[in-house]
C-alpha cells in the first residue's frame, strides 16, 4: 500500500508535468498516442465512407443519418437512422411522457412537439446534419415538424464528403478540419 506521502509526491509530479505544456502546439509535440473514443468522428470531419449503392439503383442511398417518419393508425414516430447501425435517435407520440402532454397523438401540435424533441435529442447526441428523405410524405404536418427541426438548429441536408484532391486537380476544396479566421 502506498502511504499518503508517496501519493502526494506522485500528485505533485503530475502537476509539474502538466504545467510544462503551455500551448496546443506543445501538447501535440508531446503526444505519443491518440485514442479516439468517438466512433462518429470521421463523419463529423466529413471524411468517413458513405454508401453509394449500385449505379443501376433508382435511388442511391448516400447518407450518414437519415430522417424516417412512420405513421400508424394512432401514433407517429420520427427516427434518425445511421446507414450501418440502424436507429440512433427517435421520438414517438407513443412514449408516455410525450403522450400524456398531447391532446391528440396525430395532430399538428404533436408533429411540432415531436420535431422539437427530436431536435433536442439529436443535438444532445451530437448529430447536427440529417438527410431528409425525399420520400417523406409531403403534407402540412410533416412540413411543420421539419421547420421545427430547422428552427432548433438541425440542418436537413448533409455536407458533401471531403475527397482528397489529386496533385493535378485545379480546384482544391477547403479541408473541414482546418479553421480559417478572418
Amino acid at each position: 500500500m502506498m502511504n499518503a506521502i508517496t501519493r502526494l509526491q506522485l500528485f505533485n509530479l503530475s502537476k509539474v508535468n502538466i504545467k510544462k505544456i503551455h500551448s496546443n502546439a506543445a501538447l501535440v509535440d508531446n503526444c505519443t498516442s491518440i485514442n479516439n473514443r468517438n466512433p462518429r468522428n470521421l463523419e463529423y470531419l466529413r471524411i468517413a465512407h458513405r454508401p453509394h449503392g449500385y449505379h443501376l439503383e433508382k435511388v442511391i442511398p448516400s447518407f450518414w443519418h437519415k430522417l424516417v417518419l412512420t405513421r400508424s393508425a394512432k401514433y407517429i414516430t420520427f427516427d434518425v437512422q445511421h446507414f450501418e447501425n440502424g436507429v440512433v435517435v427517435s421520438a414517438s407520440s407513443q412514449e408516455w411522457p410525450i403522450k400524456k402532454r398531447l391532446y391528440r397523438c396525430q395532430d399538428s401540435a404533436a408533429y411540432i412537439n415531436l420535431g422539437r424533441i427530436l431536435a433536442q435529442r439529436c443535438l444532445e447526441s451530437g448529430i447536427l446534419f440529417i438527410h431528409a428523405d425525399p420520400e417523406l410524405p409531403e403534407c402540412e404536418k410533416t412540413n411543420l415538424a421539419l421547420q421545427e427541426l430547422i428552427k432548433e438548429g438541425i440542418t436537413l441536408n448533409e455536407p458533401l464528403r471531403y475527397i482528397h484532391p489529386n496533385p493535378w486537380d485545379l480546384q482544391r476544396p477547403e479541408k473541414p478540419w482546418e479553421i480559417y479566421e478572418n
